[in-house]
């Protein structure tokens, strides 16, 4: 290829890049892959993405320039053909309440031009309909509803009448002749004795007497602006019967009430025009809870039933509280729920003497809400309750008076995406309504459709953006990204097709590829076999992970892939097996009836204990609200006493009829993909309990004992033996104002994190700082020896993180990492800890390839046959297709979702017409071979 038309990378060594060199087209599709740690990200990401970022910010002011010297270089001789970058990575960076899938995608922005354009106002008082009036409207109403002569005028406001005689001649000096006081006609140079236009109710100001015929039309249409000019956009035109009221400004055509100007910013909730008053335009008022203050009603006050005031800072309130309720007459050992009506309502609300009750002493620390220790401290007694004033819609009576048809924007922005579609579709307009509104109806349609055709169809408009999955957040950006229609762009994605059904990911790619037609290059990382399949191009690297990866095995069609590891996946020469026999799915069970909770509807499902069970179906079929929100919540409560939902964050317990069969299991544990640190001070070597024995085996060199060193000296987290200019973090943080925050390597220590001297102390050669820098699978081969030290590398090893570096910060890791390395942690206490375990584990195949998910799959075989049970949430086929047990969820998504369309063995369900995933399996199934000999003796 011509150098013009590629991106060439010539030596990148970032992380465990070993030299890449590679020629990828320019406007192609292009897959990144390989096994987990072999450096796709690290060439995707942190090599080509982060040149292009960094050649952008040069494009740009000196200002943004100054920024450039601190940012971290990628490591590669030379990147040639880069166009401008836009990364879409596997995250959701949004914790604002503010922001809502509509505002994030600019669907909710089109419709707030939608309703300023088109939008029909009514009285917020009566419902009537709002009117403006021009001149020109006003005369066709005066022609229509008065005859004979009439007189335009405008009222004289109070404000305006500063005295009599200055009124009158400020009058005449305008040019008018003639007023109507209360009702009389009076000339202002003939005004009886003794008046005072000054005290009169009302005072109308004559402008023109004239017929109201068809020849006066022009005259009437300038009088009567005449009268908007002079009385601040308020006229009246009457004859001798009646009266009209026109006005310039938006009021009540029944009761004139006055409206606000339509414009976009009044249907903001995030702007004071459009927000409700009463919640800020959050939708939500926060209220203290008793359920929050009082969370176990069994405990007595002595046991600390009132929860603020357990806290150690409030032992004096503590000792006050006993007193009071002594002097009250109440048993302060008898359980919180016994005590007398009257007795909890003066503890809980009360005042007396130097008592006051704990929700006016919670009240009264908002005044020292400023200090963020107070706003951490009332919020966990706080629950978020539906504005009573707006209804949960966020915004004003203004903005909610006008609508479209019957609907405001408030009930479009309550819809699903698949629900304002059809909205659209179904919209009546009239010709000129159409006319005015035709741009925006076209953004409106296809900012809709690429939301459907990233499966993101079920969420509504108005949920949160920071509820959403990594997955739906890079979903809803790749959406953005296809309506900002940019050409000659670079896009990178990380693994777009996490989070989908199988269903949904042909379209996804169909996206994809408009992305590339529309003249851009699309780099994706990824591992879905179905979305390699549509690459132009592919890179696969490898062959190994951490430091037996980051090398080129294999860069171009894929047709010519066969003999790379992917590549043999690709042609079928590797496959995940199908087991030759299923282990038998109950007894026993865990039955749950009458689940009800989102989009589920007195759902009834049955797992199999002591089997591997996959819950499957469409995105936002309601998976994840029954295994999260009613099985593992509701086990909790049942084995613990208590559930772990943080209420006052809005999270929920669904309700449940019954749940059957929970006495044979001892625990519960969900194993998600939420971090297992946010400091880089946390890693996978503390985070499995090992940094404890390689700083005991420090410590007991002989270097050490002669400096009387002690375990505690090789901790990074601890004073003594780390570097103090870093506090043993290894860098700085430097704040780069407008953009994200770097990290920079610290000076003293030159990021190793220890002292000099610390650094003297070594095993076979090699300092605390290098075994931190050693992978597992290395420090495994040189810790052979220690039995338990190597037992817990081994876990990390057996779940497939074996390239990870023991000191790689844990804000570096990806959620599939973090979650993988809960299993091995898990793995490493099973067997010091007995009793039958229920886990549930998230989308565990998440950022693995297959060859990886094969391992994963021997991981979790070897949990079931140790007596416990595995509950996946899944969408992978070669892992549902080895479930002992399927529950697949359906049949579509949000309100057409919702319930158990199939459950059953694998077959089972694949023969159920209804089924999505019943059809993607039916063919693996057809074709399966029977497990390879290694997954048989995992089984």
């Amino acid at each position: 290829m011509p150098a013009a038309s590629v991106i060439r990378v010539v030596n990148a060594r970032q992380h465990n890049l070993r030299g890449v060199s590679v020629d990828l087209p320019h406007r192609a599709l292009i897959v990144v892959t390989g096994p987990s740690g072999s450096g796709k990200s690290s060439l995707a990401f942190d090599t080509i993405y982060a040149e292009g970022q960094r050649r952008y910010i040069e494009s740009l002011s000196t200002y943004a320039k100054q920024f450039l010297e601190r940012m971290p270089k990628p490591a590669v001789d030379r990147l040639e053909g880069l166009a401008p970058a836009i990364a879409i990575e596997q995250r959701n960076p949004t914790v604002s309440s503010r922001s809502t899938v509509g505002t994030a995608t600019e669907v909710y922005d089109y419709l707030r031009l939608l309703w300023a354009r088109v939008g029909r106002s009514y009285c917020r008082i009566c419902g009537a309909p709002v009117r403006r009036d021009t001149p020109g409207s006003a005369a066709d109403d005066v022609l229509r509803a008065l005859a004979g002569r009439v007189q335009v005028t405008f009222p004289l406001p109070p404000i305006a009448r500063l005295g009599h005689d200055a009124v009158v001649e400020n009058l005449r000096a305008m040019g008018f002749v003639r007023v109507i006081a209360d009702g009389t006609p009076l000339r202002l140079d003939e005004l009886p004795d003794g008046s005072d236009l000054t005290r009169t109710g009302e005072l109308l100001v004559v402008v023109d007497r004239l017929a109201a015929t068809a020849d006066a039309l022009p005259r009437i249409v300038e009088s009567i602006a005449t009268a908007f000019q002079e009385g601040e956009g308020v006229a009246v035109v009457l004859d001798d019967a009646r009266r009209l009221r026109f006005t310039e400004f938006p009021a009540c055509s029944r009761c004139d009430t006055a409206a606000q100007p339509v414009t976009p910013a009044l249907f903001s909730f995030n702007n004071p025009r459009g927000a409700c008053g009463a919640c800020n335009g959050f939708g939500a008022t926060l209220e203290y809870a008793e359920s929050l203050v009082v969370p176990n009603p069994e405990r007595s006050l002595a046991e600390g039933a009132i929860d603020p005031w357990t806290k150690p800072r409030y032992e004096a309130r503590r000792k006050l509280l006993l007193d009071t309720a002594r002097a009250l007459g109440a048993d302060v050992n008898a359980p919180w729920r016994k005590l007398k009506v009257a007795i909890r309502r003066e503890l809980l609300h009360g005042k007396k003497g130097r008592y006051v009750g704990i929700f006016p002493f919670l009240k009264g620390l908002e005044e020292k809400r400023y200090k963020q220790y107070v706003r951490v401290f009332l919020r966990q007694y706080q629950l978020a309750h539906t504005c009573a004033t707006c209804g949960g819609t966020r915004l004003n009576e203004h903005a909610l008076a006008i609508r479209i048809g019957s609907d405001t924007v408030a009930d479009v922005a309550a819809r699903s995406v698949d629900g304002v579609h059809a909205w659209l579709a179904a919209l009546e307009l009239t010709e000129f309504e159409r006319r005015v509104a035709v741009s925006i109806l076209e953004q409106l349609d296809a900012r809709v459709a690429y939301l459907r055709d990233v499966g993101l169809g079920y969420l509504s408009l108005d949920r949160q953006t920071r509820t959403l999955s990594g997955g739906e957040a890079q979903r809803s950006a790749l959406a953005n990204a296809l309506g900002s229609r940019l050409v000659d762009t670079l896009y990178v994605l990380d693994e777009p097709s996490i989070g989908l059904h199988p269903r949904d990911t042909d379209r996804l790619l169909a996206l994809l590829r408009r992305l590339r037609d529309g003249g851009n290059t699309v780099i994706v990382v990824e591992h879905d076999l179905a979305a390699i399949q549509q690459a132009d191009f592919m890179l696969e690297l490898g062959p190994g992970a951490g430091e037996h990866g980051g090398r080129v095995v294999h860069a171009g069609p894929l047709v010519t892939a066969g003999e790379s590891l992917t590549g043999q996946y690709l042609t079928g020469q590797r496959r995940i097996g199908v087991p030759s026999a299923r282990r038998p799915a109950g007894p026993p069970w865990l039955r749950i009836r009458g689940a009800t909770l989102h989009n589920l509807r007195d759902v009834d499902a049955d797992i199999p204990l002591g089997a591997l069970t996959a819950v499957t179906g469409v995105s936002g079929s309601g998976k994840s609200t029954l295994v999260h929100n009613v099985l593992y919540r509701n086990l909790e409560a049942r084995l613990h006493g208590d559930h772990s939902a943080k209420s006052h964050l809005g999270e929920e317990v669904g309700a449940v009829e019954s749940l059957t069969g929970w006495e044979a299991l001892d625990d519960v544990l969900l194993i998600d993909q939420s971090p297992i640190g946010r400091s880089p001070r946390s890693n996978p070597v503390t985070y499995v309990k090992a940094f404890d024995e390689i700083r005991e085996l420090f410590a007991q060199q002989p270097l050490a004992r002669e400096r009387k060193y002690t375990a505690a000296t090789f901790s990074f987290n601890m004073e003594g033996g780390r570097c103090e200019a870093c506090e043993g973090a290894g860098h700085v943080q430097v704040e780069m104002v407008f953009l994200a925050d770097v990290f920079v390597p610290c000076e003293v220590c030159d990021g190793t994190r220890y002292k000099r001297e610390v650094l003297d102390v070594k095993i076979d050669g090699h300092s605390i700082h290098d075994v931190l820098q050693w992978t597992v699978a290395e420090a495994m081969t040189r810790f052979r020896h220690q039995p338990k030290l190597g037992t817990a590398l081994w876990h990390l090893q057996q779940v497939g993180l074996g390239y990870l570096r023991l000191g790689q910060p844990a804000t570096t890791l990806s959620g599939g990492e973090a979650q993988r390395l809960k299993i091995a942690r898990e793995l490493a206490s099973a067997g010091r800890k007995s009793g039958r375990k229920l886990y549930i584990l998230d989308e565990p195949t998440t950022g693995l390839h297959l060859e990886d998910v094969r391992v994963l799959l021997q991981v979790l075989d070897r949990l079931v046959d140790a007596g416990h049970t595995v509950v996946v949430i899944e969408h992978h086929m070669d892992v549902v297709k080895r479930a002992d047990w399927v529950i697949d969820l359906g049949p579509e998504a949000g309100d057409a979702g919702g319930q158990v369309v199939a459950q059953g063995t694998p077959e089972q369900v694949a023969a159920v017409p209804a089924s999505h995933t019943g059809r993607y399996l039916a063919p693996l199934l057809a074709a399966a071979e029977p497990a390879s000999p290694q997954e048989a003796a995992a089984r």
